[in-house]
Formats: structure tokens, C-alpha cells, sequence
């Protein structure tokens, strides 16, 4: 079985992108949760694509996308921040596959010293996650940003070269 492989987002992408981000189990967690429409959609990929700190991404598996990841303020060896979704039709595990496939790109390709992360306090599936891809809790943004009528607070992650370095594993074996 081969890994799952990183590749650019393409204008291509797009409809396929837009779907999952406004699909309600990936929406719901979102800063912006609104439906987006295809222009808004069109218009952030452009300012996306042309900052030259930001890498927007699909992981494909088994030639099939599974996911959107996108980098922020890239630059060699330093800190980044992630966010990511899996298509919300997936199968199961396919979180952590995704995860460890754009881990394994941010520290390899793109020589990133520190990832860090952000979930929102009841995106449990999330606040998982990165545990299991071996982040730490850095601290919690407390009643940090409102959704869904709401102010909800931020759990904040992070994952160093090193501790990725000691604990990367395969997808499939044992944690």
C-alpha cells in the first residue's frame, strides 16, 4: 500500500474544495460559517495562491483527494499554522491519514520547525486528532471567538520538528 501523496490546490480543485467546506460537519467548526459561494470561493483562492507564505494543498490517496490542508507564514524552518479538512464523505481514519501525510510534507518539504494548531473547544474530533499526530497543548484562547451564537474558546496546539522526528509512524502501525 502506498502513502498518501501532497499536492498543490488547483483552480480545478475548486468545486470540489467548495463542497467540502460548505458540507455542515466541516462548516460547523469553521471561523466562517456561512455557505460560501462560488465567487467568495473563487476570490480566496486568487489572494491565496499569490501570498507567497501560504501553501494550499489536497492529499490524495490512492489517486482519490480525502482532504485540504493549507500552511500559513511558511518559511524555512520556522512556525506555521495549519488548518485542514477531510472530505466529510470519507471513511473512517481518514483524518489521521491526512494528518500524517501533510506532517510528514510540512517537516520534510517545506522544512517547518514548529505546526501549530487550533480547535475549537467542542470539535472533540479535532482536539483528538492532535493528539494522536502527537501535538501538544500550547493553551486555551478562552471564550476567543464567537459561533453560532456563542463565544467558544480555542484550544491551541503545537508540533515540534523533534517530537515528530521521535514519534512519526506510519499510517497503520501501532500508536
Amino acid at each position: 500500500m502506498s502513502d498518501p501523496i501532497v499536492r498543490a490546490m488547483m483552480a480545478d480543485d475548486l468545486p470540489m474544495v467548495l463542497a467540502w467546506r460548505n458540507h455542515w460537519d466541516v462548516r460547523r467548526f469553521m471561523f466562517t460559517q456561512h455557505e460560501i459561494g462560488l465567487e467568495e470561493h473563487r476570490n480566496w483562492f486568487s489572494r491565496s495562491t499569490n501570498e507567497a507564505t501560504r501553501r494550499l494543498l489536497i492529499v490524495v490517496d490512492r489517486e482519490a483527494p480525502i482532504g485540504f490542508v493549507q500552511f500559513d507564514n511558511v518559511a524555512d524552518a520556522g512556525a506555521s499554522n495549519w488548518g485542514f479538512y477531510a472530505d466529510p464523505n470519507a471513511a473512517r481514519g481518514t483524518g489521521k491519514m491526512l494528518g500524517f501525510a501533510a506532517l510528514k510534507y510540512a517537516f520534510g518539504e517545506l522544512n517547518l520547525h514548529k505546526v501549530c494548531g487550533q480547535a475549537v473547544d467542542f470539535n472533540t474530533a479535532s482536539i483528538a486528532l492532535h493528539e494522536r499526530l502527537g501535538f501538544v497543548r500550547e493553551g486555551v484562547l478562552r471564550e476567543q471567538q464567537r459561533l453560532q451564537g456563542a463565544y467558544r474558546s480555542l484550544v491551541c496546539f503545537g508540533l515540534l520538528r523533534s517530537n515528530w522526528n521521535q514519534s512519526m509512524k506510519p499510517v497503520g502501525e501501532p500508536s
